[in-house]
């Protein structure tokens, strides 16, 4: 037996994790392939980069913490990243597709703004 070897539990762990991360990653990209618009379609990798990629980190943050010296953050701060970037990006990119419906007179989900609404011009 190796002596770099992790233990029966933290393999069944790291492997558990790291498969749930890649079957949130194979169900989000059956999401892109199955929803119809642009609007259903960005929620999907949304759920792919903060689901499976905390799942997966939450793996090999065991795994690399256990095998060297100590608590393996560089792995904690690719995840931090990913959770602020992901939604903000998310949001320009389905403002800018809002947006550039409207302005071309698609169908587009309808203005959730009462301010919009009450104020009789067009909403954003």
């Amino acid at each position: 037996m190796n002596a770099d070897a992790l233990p029966a539990w933290a393999q069944v762990a790291v492997a558990l994790l790291v498969l749930a991360g890649a079957a949130v990653a194979l169900l989000g990209s059956f999401g892109l392939l199955r929803l119809r618009s642009f609007f259903e379609r960005v929620h999907a990798p949304a759920m792919i980069a903060t689901m499976g990629c905390w799942c997966i980190m939450y793996g090999a943050l065991l795994y690399f913490s256990l095998q060297g010296e100590g608590l393996a953050v560089h792995l904690l701060l690719i995840a931090v990243f990913i959770a602020v970037t992901v939604p903000i990006t998310t949001i320009f990119l389905m403002r800018a597709a809002l947006f550039r419906a409207r302005q071309m007179g698609q169908d587009a989900p309808p203005s959730v703004s009462t301010h919009a609404q009450n104020s009789g011009r067009a909403p954003l």
